[in-house]
């Protein structure tokens, strides 16, 4: 776990790219789910940063 935190702060691709892909998952989540209408209406969003996220940092340094 602090491999990952260290990561994250060090800005390593692993890390970073692995916190866009959840993003990504929780957004798909949110767009599937049929009981809250916030989530919902925010799940777009959501996947696009995760997108555009995943973009940025697969130019990162392994």
């Amino acid at each position: 776990m602090t491999n990952f935190f260290d990561g994250l702060l060090r800005f390593r691709r692993g890390s970073w790219e692995m916190l866009a892909s959840i993003l990504i998952a929780l957004g798909v989540v949110m767009l599937m789910q049929p009981f809250v209408l916030s989530l919902f209406t925010y799940s777009f969003i959501i996947t696009l940063i995760g997108t555009v996220m995943f973009i940025i940092v697969s130019h990162f340094p392994e």
